[in-house]
């Protein structure tokens, strides 16, 4: 027989004894291991009663953070869509209208921000495309669905609460700590028409 290396690969055909044909070895072997199994700690854990401990580095449920303000910090640039492997990010950019400052950080925002969790593989380059911190992973676990659609997350589950803030400071990593403190850099400065002159 050859194989697509070119190297030859001998087939046996040997002829089974009258023991290997009763196949009672092979099933006191296959016994014996169910049995080694049955006696070692088991590894289930008993969701919910018992939480599993998660990494820091734990990718969960997304979020789209406010500033200090309360205003979205989302400009609908779109990179994290494009960045999204999955193709599981969807948007419409709409322009601010005077009297929402409040409401939306820059002149364009994201009116409609959907996310499709069955496609998305939590890779976190969302999160990494966005120049404005607008959404991360955070280590939430996203919630059990009967119904496909009801894994469509728009804004309504994906924006922050302006009076219940969600911490992603604890899978920030010690050199973008760093980098923050720095102010020459303008990270993730809001450019207002005063700030361009």
């Amino acid at each position: 027989m050859q194989t697509l290396t070119t190297r030859s690969k001998v087939a046996s055909n040997k002829k089974m004894t009258f023991v290997e044909k009763l196949y009672i070895p092979a099933i006191l072997g296959g016994m014996r291991i169910t049995l080694n199994h049955f006696f070692k700690k088991k590894v289930t854990i008993q969701y919910p009663e018992q939480k599993r401990e998660f990494a820091p580095v734990f990718r969960g449920q997304h979020v789209l953070k406010r500033d200090e303000n309360g205003a979205e910090r989302c400009t609908a640039c779109g990179l994290c869509a494009v960045a999204c492997p999955a193709e599981a990010i969807t948007m419409t950019a709409a322009e601010r209208k005077p009297g929402e400052e409040s409401l939306y950080r820059e002149e364009k925002y994201a009116s409609v921000y959907e996310i499709n969790m069955l496609r998305c593989i939590f890779c976190g380059l969302c999160e990494e495309a966005c120049p404005k911190e607008a959404i991360f992973l955070t280590d939430r676990i996203v919630d059990t669905e009967y119904v496909r659609q009801n894994l469509v997350y728009g804004k309504d589950k994906l924006v922050e609460p302006v009076n219940n803030r969600i911490d992603v400071s604890v899978r920030e990593t010690e050199e973008t700590r760093e980098f923050k403190k720095h102010p020459e850099f303008a990270h993730n400065k809001l450019y207002t028409k005063s700030s361009k002159a």
